[in-house]
């Protein structure tokens, strides 16, 4: 047996995938939180009507972004319980799940193509709401 076939049967593939959400989400949530304005982009413009009616524009992106660095902390802790790890997961398969639902209302070229990406984080998310809910799956609190 290979030293990376050795390597790859002892590394729970939850940790993978938290770490790369993890990840995503700290530089996300950041970039939200101090560069709001450059994520009005993001948001149809319907949406944005809706969303100014009760609070700015760039507050709501903010406060977004401080969801998006807990959600983060919670992804890369690897001594929280599993329960904590599939909720985020989940909140991370409906936000991915609404930005693509949102992309595309109304549909357009540009909105396709910046979007893709988008499309390979739900997947990852859905992979790891699905392996934490397996049985024995313990949302990656096992050593590395």
């Amino acid at each position: 047996m290979s030293f990376i076939t050795r390597f790859a049967n002892k590394i729970d593939p939850l940790w993978p995938l938290r770490l790369g959400l993890g990840l995503m989400y700290i530089y996300s949530g950041y970039d939200l939180m101090i560069h709001p304005t450059a994520w009005h982009w993001a948001l149809p413009y319907w949406l944005r009507g809706v969303i100014t009616q009760f609070i700015p524009l760039e507050g709501y992106l903010r406060i977004q972004g401080a969801l998006e660095i807990g959600m983060a902390l919670v992804l890369l802790a690897w001594f929280l319980r599993s329960a904590v790890v599939k909720w985020v997961a989940l909140l991370s398969v409906l936000e991915f799940a609404a930005i693509l639902i949102l992309a595309f209302a109304p549909f357009s070229e540009a909105n396709f193509l910046i979007t893709f990406r988008d499309i390979g984080l739900l997947g990852a998310s859905l992979t790891l709401l699905i392996l934490s809910f397996r049985e024995g799956g313990n949302g990656g609190n096992q050593q590395i």
